[in-house]
């Protein structure tokens, strides 16, 4: 498809625009075709970019390797440049929209000389979806094109729902690397220094201008920036909700079907909770997202959920046959990957794949690297943050309505994180407003997925939307509590708040996690209908002592610690948040949530 085919005409003016501003060499539209797609994969692999992997072992898959600056999402070069900075709220990085256009207008003058510009239309949900919105990107880079391909529905169709005027969001990147004339890559790959990088997004104009970073979270603009920061404004706007979380699908062995959505932080195991293989005999879960969830209220009043993504972009380290069998099965293809170690033999490998190293490795930052076991120090051969880029439908936990456009009705909403300590196995809201309460108050270790921060502190990621929220997040939990307002307790999911990642004082894991956590589920699945073994606590709704068919190797100490209400550490919790959590949201905190940390701390007050 040519420029001059596109019907709609406030598009075709916006790619013109930008094509003046970043003077490419050529232009492309992409059609979504395989034909396409392997001819880009041919391009970088000829051209030094990519690596073919094994075609017996990873067929139809390539490997990059990352500049080192340029690993993962940069939140403090991340901006929401909302009309007012009030708009923005404590948790954003602001910059007035005018002033920060300006800026990257001088950024992008002649960023794109020497390359081609990419038009990529996609659709964020099954294509014609209501739940469903479209976006158009246009980018420099044709590892972003390629993995956008991966990761949305793109080409013809997604114009075809467009039409001549329909409504997209405008998503504009470079890698911010012109070309002079002869100059090329050189097999590198391309970005700007981490000065010169901005991620910046514009609500009221649904606007997203990313320039410098070609890593997925920075690069691929469906992904965190419209999938969350822009759509979350959206939802606010038109009432519905758009959310970091995946969604599951759990059968019991009578049949009986429930879906779940999970928030938790990235790299806090919602891949592995959403390609799930229970241990429980005879339950079933299957996978319908494991990143973001749009959720809206069908005709039935009951709240609806689909993925918006059409691929998963995955943490690699860690994910191996054991811990998470479904998205080792689903990576075996037709994927990419980022900043893994790649083999003699042009396989790729990383920590926690579940064997050793072989005998020698080029490492992330293209280093000949050999395992060394007794050296504990020793750098990693894959970046933490390495990733796979697979499509979602090689799942072979996909569930059959993961594509359905009108979605699937939501059940249970879970929250949660990585904490050592204090947050029991699972507790219960007693209502809608306590869920949200239990939402805003998340806290997790940080883990590699943010670059600039650092990890193995804990800091409150409300919602696990803390890098996500495209508002002041006062105003979003304020949308929280009106859309319990709006819609009746009967219909709404009930929420829950999980921790896998509880352990002793001597550092053991007290939950095995992983397939384990299906006893957790099953336990929700029967606090949803109402059969479960429950105990009201001063934090919640608990499961009793024998409520949760117990994994061997939990003992009745270890079950009783990680459902034991820890008073203290609660009473630390409830100090944290009065002192240094809640007072950031000035008046836009709702004072339901501040009635409710009063209620929690008179409840653990008395029982002391």
């Amino acid at each position: 498809m040519k420029l001059e085919d596109l019907k709609h005409a406030g598009l075709k003016q916006w790619i013109d625009e930008v094509v003046v501003l970043t003077k490419p060499e050529n232009v492309v539209i992409a059609d979504g075709s395989k034909t396409q797609y392997d001819s880009l994969v041919r391009e970088m692999i000829d051209s030094g970019l990519a690596i073919e992997l094994n075609k017996e072992k990873k067929p139809g898959g390539i490997a990059f390797f990352s500049d080192p600056s340029d690993v993962a999402r940069v939140e403090n070069r991340t901006y929401i440049a909302s009309a007012t900075k009030e708009a923005a709220g404590p948790t954003n990085n602001w910059i007035d929209p005018t002033q920060l256009k300006e800026t990257m207008k001088g950024l992008y003058d002649g960023c794109m000389k020497g390359r081609t510009l990419y038009v990529i239309p996609f659709s964020m949900g099954p294509v014609g979806s209501n739940i469903a919105k479209i976006g158009v990107e246009i980018t420099d880079s044709a590892y972003v094109v390629t993995n956008m391909m991966i990761m949305t529905r793109v080409g013809l169709p997604v114009l075809e729902v467009l039409g001549s005027n329909g409504e997209y969001v405008q998503c504009l990147h470079s890698v911010g690397k012109p070309l002079a004339d002869g100059e090329s890559d050189e097999g590198k790959w391309p970005c700007a220094p981490l000065d010169k990088k901005y991620i910046s997004h514009f609500p009221e104009t649904r606007q997203i201008w990313s320039y410098g970073s070609g890593y997925g979270g920075n690069a691929l603009l469906g992904k965190k920036c419209l999938a969350l920061r822009i759509a979350s404004v959206i939802a606010r706007d038109e009432g519905w909700l758009a959310e970091h979380m995946l969604i599951l699908k759990i059968t019991s062995p009578e049949g009986k079907k429930k879906y779940i959505a999970a928030a938790f932080p990235s790299a806090c195991g919602k891949t592995n909770l959403a390609m799930l293989v229970p241990t429980i005999k005879d339950w079933k879960v299957e996978t319908i997202g494991d990143d973001i969830a749009w959720m809206k209220f069908g005709a039935d009043g009951k709240l609806y959920a689909i993925n918006p993504e059409a691929g998963f972009f995955g943490v690699a380290p860690g994910t191996s046959l054991d811990s998470n069998p479904n998205a080792i099965h689903s990576l075996r293809e037709n994927s990419i990957f980022t900043n893994c170690a790649v083999t003699e033999d042009n396989d790729v490998w990383w920590e926690g794949i579940g064997y050793d190293a072989p005998s020698e490795l080029i490492d992330w930052k293209m280093n000949k690297w050999t395992q060394d076991k007794k050296n504990k120090e020793q750098a990693p051969a894959s970046h933490p943050n390495a990733r796979f880029t697979a499509p979602a439908g090689q799942c072979p936990s996909i569930a059959s309505e993961w594509e359905d456009p009108n979605g699937v009705p939501i059940d249970a909403i879970l929250f949660g994180g990585r904490r050592p300590h204090t947050i029991p196995l699972v507790h219960q809201a007693r209502d809608w407003n306590h869920g949200v309460f239990l939402g805003s108050i998340v806290g997790s270790e940080i883990t590699a997925a943010a670059l600039d921060l650092k990890a193995g502190t804990i800091r409150r990621d409300p919602f696990a939307m803390l890098p996500f929220c495209g508002y002041n997040m006062g105003e979003y939990f304020q949308h929280w509590i009106n859309i319990g307002k709006t819609h009746g307790q009967d219909n709404l999911p009930k929420i829950f708040y999980v921790n896998w990642f509880r352990k002793t004082d001597s550092g053991k894991w007290l939950w095995p996690g992983f397939g384990e956590n299906s006893r957790v589920l099953k336990w929700v699945f029967e606090a949803c209908d109402g059969t479960a073994k429950t105990q009201d606590t001063p934090i919640g709704v608990m499961p009793t002592i024998d409520a949760i068919d117990r994994p061997e190797g939990v003992s009745d100490e270890d079950m009783a610690e990680l459902l034991k209400v820890d008073v203290k550490g609660w009473l630390d919790e409830v100090s944290d948040i009065r002192a240094n959590h809640y007072p950031k949201f000035g008046e836009k905190l709702p004072t339901e949530l501040a009635q409710m940390l009063d209620v929690m701390e008179n409840n653990l007050t008395s029982t002391k």
